[in-house]
């Protein structure tokens, strides 16, 4: 057992706490038992009194960043980007230092997140389009975390970008479990800030920007890009964050009652760089050297006269998004019952040219960004507040992931003899509570898409696959208690970790037609066509 992994302690005994971490070597341990106690730590519910303090079930908030990365609030380390608002809400709660979105990009890691499964059991394991709009859809025979709330007597919403399934498919968030939906169904969509039309449940709701400002352009090849007038095509009037946002804030207001259950998987900071003019201010006025943005490279998001102070303007007005929910839930005296969750669906973009993450330390000294199984595509930011529950400037370094959010809340509200026997989370509730919890057993992660990666953790040890459509099988390790940047793989001094962490990635994971990892799966044949 690793007894420190679950440990919570206040931000003051952060030093020690990792200095204590240099002292053990948890592997030997941790991997022996690995086969028998993830089945029966997977299927364990850890019963807490929270009902027994009332019968009245929390609201639950739960608010996910778009590609934000680890090192991008002020509350992680952020020294460029101010986030006062997320920052008050870590010092109010609880800040989760080791936590992972549930994939390496947008679509799977909200699959996860949605249905409680590791990346090696979700459905959905890469980002793919389904024409006219959407992406592939999850499964009727899919249960989500929405649907499991709804049962419970909870009115529950969704406002942003969903992601799983277009309008006409089983996937359509009105199928799977969400009373009230607003924004984006199709991610591709959602690359433009000031698009056309957004969804209102299954009906258009056009938008006040004719033409819609595409997330995809580059600069006239006749335009100056010296010449801030050149980039004033790609603004727009009604700015689709700000529509979805006055929709969740509504959605609180009308199910002030609750319970209510409200998924918020913002936009923002994804590219492309689009944001009101007046949040710019603050950072022009900074004096930042902020080369234009005039076309990128493979995708070509739409360009920026100054691509630094629009990050960080985007990122600072989620932070206002977030600290109106929290006034709000004040203002209403909702926020003693109401359980806040702020995370993000993977690692910052890895678009240098349009977001310039080596200028904001977006991740910190950890490895590789988003699309990448490294930390720093899969390690996010992540906080929870509970007034009166979760100790204020508290900090757990247990090692969790999105496939715990199902688990966490359907316990928090009472529900925990609902859980599904089939999902790989575990709930958090107890490290929430300040209270002891056995070490996470592993914790394993795949992504098909990029070249196809694997990669698993077991205590402070992870083992990591790259470029697998190529036939690579080679595993990385790294130690993460004095190598968090994974630099030193130390795999050829350690021939046994390394055939059993092989003999894992093959066990701990089932086959995907769909989404082959391949070659551990076969790939999907296409029929051949027949010839004219």
């Amino acid at each position: 057992m690793i007894p420190f992994l679950s440990k919570s302690t206040n931000c003051s005994e952060k030093g020690k706490f990792r200095r204590s971490l240099d002292r053990y070597v948890p592997y030997r341990t941790a991997i022996l038992t690995f086969a028998a106690f993830a089945v029966i730590v997977a299927q364990t519910n850890f019963a807490t009194p929270l009902q027994a303090e009332s019968n009245k079930q929390p609201n639950i908030v739960l608010i996910v960043a778009d590609d934000l990365g680890y090192q991008e609030l002020g509350c992680f380390g952020q020294k460029r980007i101010r986030t006062p608002n997320i920052d008050q809400l870590a010092a109010e709660g609880m800040r989760l230092t080791q936590h992972y979105s549930g994939n390496a990009v947008c679509a799977p890691s909200r699959c996860v997140l949605m249905t409680g499964k590791n990346p090696g059991h979700a459905f959905v394991r890469d980002n793919r389009s389904t024409p006219p709009e959407g992406q592939y859809p999850i499964p009727d025979s899919e249960v989500t975390i929405a649907e499991l709330m709804q049962k419970q007597g909870y009115t529950t919403g969704a406002f942003g970008k969903w992601g799983l399934g277009g309008p006409d498919s089983n996937g359509n968030p009105m199928k799977q479990g969400v009373d009230r939906f607003f924004g984006y169904n199709c991610q591709a969509h959602a690359h433009s800030y000031y698009p056309s039309y957004l969804w209102d449940n299954d009906v258009h709701i056009e938008l006040n920007n004719t033409p819609p400002v595409p997330g995809h352009a580059s600069l006239p090849k006749d335009a100056d890009p010296n010449d801030p007038t050149s980039y004033q095509s790609f603004k727009g009037q009604d700015y689709a964050p700000d529509r979805i946002h006055a929709e969740a804030l509504q959605f609180i207001r009308d199910n002030k009652e609750g319970p209510f259950f409200l998924y918020y998987p913002s936009v923002i900071p994804h590219v492309a760089l689009h944001v009101p003019d007046e949040d710019l201010a603050p950072y022009l006025a900074l004096g930042w050297n902020d080369p234009p943005f005039t076309r990128g490279k493979g995708f070509g998001y739409t360009p920026h006269f100054t691509p630094r102070a629009a990050y960080a303007a985007m990122i600072s007005r989620l932070d206002r998004y977030v600290g109106n929910v929290v006034r709000l839930l004040d203002e209403l005296e909702l926020s003693n019952n109401t359980v806040v969750i702020f995370t993000s669906d993977n690692g910052t973009t890895h678009l240098g040219e349009e977001v310039d993450y080596e200028f904001f330390a977006s991740v910190g000294e950890l490895r590789g960004l988003k699309g990448s199984l490294y930390e720093g595509g899969v390690r996010v930011p992540t906080i929870v507040r509970w007034p009166g529950k979760i100790a204020e400037g508290s900090e757990s370094e247990r090692i969790s992931g999105f496939e715990d959010w199902m688990p966490t809340i359907l316990t928090l509200s009472g529900a925990a003899d609902t859980i599904p026997k089939d999902i790989d989370g575990i709930s958090l509730v107890p490290s929430l509570l300040g209270q002891t919890q056995p070490p996470r057993p592993y914790l394993y992660r795949e992504f098909a898409g990029y070249g196809g990666q694997q990669s698993i953790r077991v205590g402070n040890w992870k083992a990591i696959r790259q470029r697998m459509r190529q036939g690579n099988l080679d595993i990385e390790l790294y130690n993460l208690a004095d190598d968090v940047g994974e630099q030193n793989n130390v795999a050829a001094e350690h021939p046994e970790l390394v055939a059993k962490f092989a003999n894992q990635m093959q066990t701990v994971r089932t086959p995907s037609t769909e989404f082959p990892l391949i070659p551990l799966d076969a790939p999907v044949k296409k029929p051949k066509q027949k010839s004219k």
